[in-house]
């Protein structure tokens, strides 16, 4: 079901475009694109050195209008500024909140894709990661945010799983660890491959009709949430289907709920997901959750509901 609104064509992650990987003694930048938050850089910046990096703190960060962090205009600089230097190496978010789908009328696509670099966020995020999947063509990454983990001391595997991918040491055929402590269940059996995509639940249908669409076509989709009660869990993927976001799906893995277990999501899943015949793997702790792990999106994935395994079915970073 190809709609009106379904923003074509898209390059989704072309591999001929992956960025480098973090290096040992590389420099990370911080942005702020959606919301506000107080920070003490001189922690930030010890926080990085502490680990081998270095960090470069852009003004946005340091700056509030409302709910914004910053104008829309240096909320939008920063991030291009962060891609175009040349000593940068990655990027990561302050925070979420609200914010990131204002900026993406103003995306500069042409100076993403010619300088590709990883980007790291979650929940408001999302808005970026499906524009730059979509239109830019690389990997970036859902995980840990600068605010909200990484000085906020989650539990590992938190810091160690977005800096094992960051650096490339997760390669082609390795697979995903999940903590053990956190079981995961299978809600639809059987096995797939495909583009890893999604994140926030909410964000994907505020961003249907935009540049930053959600296209499952041909792959794996990842959905998060937080604060959301089970009946508007409900209206959310109902929209999602009727605008025909599930059709060519493969795979679904499911994250964290915040304040919902998997057995309370299980019905309304296997109702969602089970006339389409894909696998379906619920409880991986990724979103507003502690820990919180990191995920490659706009990255080849193999699920495996019934293994409770995700695997990785390409290198990250070019060679």
């Amino acid at each position: 079901m190809n709609l009106p609104c379904d923003h074509q064509p898209s390059l989704y992650a072309d591999s001929s475009k992956l960025p480098k990987a973090l290096p040992d003694n590389g420099r990370i930048a911080i942005i702020a694109p959606a919301g506000p938050a107080q920070l003490d850089t001189l922690t930030a910046i010890k926080w990085f050195e502490a680990r081998g990096y270095l960090c470069r703190i852009y003004p946005g960060v340091t700056e509030a209008e409302g709910y914004l962090a910053g104008s829309d205009a240096r909320r939008l600089a920063d991030l291009h500024a962060a891609f175009a230097a040349t000593d940068v190496d990655a990027i990561i978010c302050l925070r979420g909140g609200y914010g990131s789908m204002r900026l993406l009328e103003g995306l500069d696509y042409a100076l993403l894709r010619s300088n590709p670099k990883p980007l790291v966020g979650y929940s408001d995020i999302t808005a970026l990661h499906n524009a730059i999947a979509r239109h830019a063509g690389f990997v970036t990454f859902h995980g840990a945010m600068l605010k909200s983990e990484l000085l906020a001391n989650k539990q590992e595997p938190s810091v160690s799983s977005l800096f094992e991918q960051l650096s490339g040491r997760l390669k082609s055929g390795d697979s995903f660890q999940h903590p053990a402590r956190y079981p995961l269940s299978t809600i639809v059996s059987g096995a797939a491959s495909g583009r890893l995509m999604g994140g926030n639940l909410a964000m994907l249908c505020a961003t249907l009709c935009t540049s930053a669409e959600l296209n499952c076509r041909d792959g794996i989709l990842f959905i998060e949430d937080v604060n959301e009660p089970l009946y508007r869990i409900d209206r959310l993927l109902t929209q999602l289907r009727l605008a025909g976001r599930f059709d060519g799906l493969r795979g679904v893995l499911v994250g964290d709920f915040a304040g919902l277990k998997v057995e309370a999501l299980r019905p309304l899943l296997q109702a969602t997901f089970e006339p389409l015949q894909i696998p379906v793997l619920a409880g991986w702790r990724s979103g507003h959750c502690d820990p919180n792990l990191t995920l490659p999106l706009g990255a080849q994935v193999h699920l495996d509901a019934d293994q409770h395994c995700l695997r990785l079915q390409q290198d990250l970073f070019a060679q």
